[in-house]
């Protein structure tokens, strides 16, 4: 141990990061009997800025993980999506699928992350809170990671204690869009995939037992109408708590765009039984970036591997990352515990070996979905091809329902109906990419 850095924790893994990503990950692991410490910066319950929906493919998730919503108060069930453009609106519910639930959840992310680091907790993580990571430690020799360098911090992030090495032959970084391991690692964000950018706030209102998440497809860079659209769309996620959780995303964040004008315009044009004015909002409007389609790579790098946002992976069609961070969670989980195993066995080059099926299994997974959402996001850029898509798209039903199956990844992957075949073949034609 250098000088001037303590001993932490030794275990089989050390997860960075407890939100949804870090906090699937330790639970898969430590209900397959590995020790695990969970390492979050922060303390529980903590604000995030999202969206706070899941689709039925998060929910699959869920019970992964042995989660339900039955199991308490405080989820709002979705029925579907309510898509509005072009002075309409269409209610298309989510897809009947033997392979997905036939509904969705909204909970503000303060709950639902600490239900899942409990979750993790209760598995047998050591969740270690207001811990904050440094960087991750490697053997000169080998290169490959030997655990991670953290110190504890106050609410504000000042470090109130001396640095320690907490010990692991593997580390999964899932420590959000900057990810400070993978920055330490030389793994950095990749220019050439889309980076959007979101911003949402809470208001009161007596429609929040809306059964719809609400996608409004028209945000316009200037006056309503007259100006260009920008690539985006702006939400209304009921909480059933007497709020709504109420935002906007972009694609492209490379462009400059003042989101809280955008929001303010765009908030003024919705129905007034929405309440959605400055008398109705609680808290601060905030901001966060979006992370789409494999934006940082590798995933697997020194015996580390990225999950979630840190591996960039929110879905460019809609900007949800909740499903890809439990899923990631879930396959890197699976890959540790056989590379844990040949470790054991057959040494350190060995496990070393063994991790590169996490990059391998996320490719044959979501690979070609997400070029397919890379190629999406590069066409609305464009605002006479998101106009024309959404003058012609939304009024022809069946069109429509073939688009909530392609945004949200909801198709069948083998039979199912017409919609199901189109995604599913062109999730398989298009190149996964690298």
């Amino acid at each position: 141990m250098s000088s001037g850095v303590g001993e932490g924790e030794r275990a089989d893994v050390v997860v960075v990061g407890a939100g949804p990503a870090g906090s699937s990950a330790a639970a898969h692991l430590a209900a397959a009997g590995l020790d695990v410490v969970l390492l979050e910066k922060s303390s529980f319950p903590r604000d995030k800025v999202c969206g706070d929906g899941l689709t039925p493919r998060a929910v699959r998730e869920l019970s992964h993980l042995g989660m339900s919503d039955a199991d308490q108060d405080g989820w709002a069930r979705t029925l579907g999506l309510r898509l509005v453009g072009g002075g309409r609106s269409y209610d298309i519910p989510w897809p009947r699928l033997a392979s997905f639930p036939d509904h969705g959840l909204v909970r503000t992310r303060g709950d639902f992350d600490e239900l899942l680091a409990r979750r993790a907790g209760a598995a047998g993580a050591r969740l270690l809170e207001r811990t904050s990571a440094v960087a991750p430690v490697l053997d000169g020799t080998t290169g490959l990671v030997t655990g991670v360098r953290a110190r504890p911090v106050d609410e504000r992030g000042r470090a109130t204690g001396p640095e320690v090495v907490h010990t692991a032959p593997v580390v999964l970084a899932a420590d959000g869009v900057s990810s400070r391991t993978a920055v330490a690692l030389g793994v950095e964000r990749r220019p050439d995939r889309p980076l959007g950018v979101a911003a949402r706030a809470y208001f009161r209102t007596p429609r929040s037992h809306e059964p719809w998440m609400e996608s409004w497809l028209e945000l316009w860079s200037g006056e309503p109408r007259r100006s260009p659209l920008l690539p985006g769309y702006g939400w209304i996620f009921g909480l059933g708590d007497g709020r709504a959780n109420v935002g906007l995303g972009v694609i492209d964040a490379s462009q400059p765009v003042d989101l809280r004008a955008v929001l303010r315009q765009w908030l003024a044009t919705t129905p007034a039984e929405w309440t959605l004015d400055e008398a109705h909002q609680e808290g601060p409007v905030k901001s966060a970036a979006l992370p789409m389609g494999f934006n940082r790579t590798p995933h697997a790098a020194h015996g580390v591997l990225l999950l979630g946002d840190a591996g960039g992976m929110v879905n460019p069609f809609n900007g949800e990352g909740i499903e890809y961070a439990l899923h990631s969670g879930r396959l890197a989980a699976d890959v540790v515990v056989t590379a844990l195993r040949e470790g054991r066995e057959r040494g350190d080059g060995a496990r070393a070996a063994a991790l590169e099926a996490y990059p391998r299994a996320l490719y044959a997974e979501l690979g070609g979905y997400f070029t397919l959402g890379r190629t999406f996001a590069k066409l609305i850029a464009h605002p006479q091809v998101l106009s024309a898509a959404v003058r012609l798209g939304l009024p022809r039903r069946s069109v429509m329902h073939l688009v909530v199956k392609l945004l949200a990844n909801l198709a069948e992957p083998t039979g199912g109906d017409a919609a199901d075949r189109v995604v599913t073949l062109l999730s398989r034609l298009a190149p996964v990419g690298r």
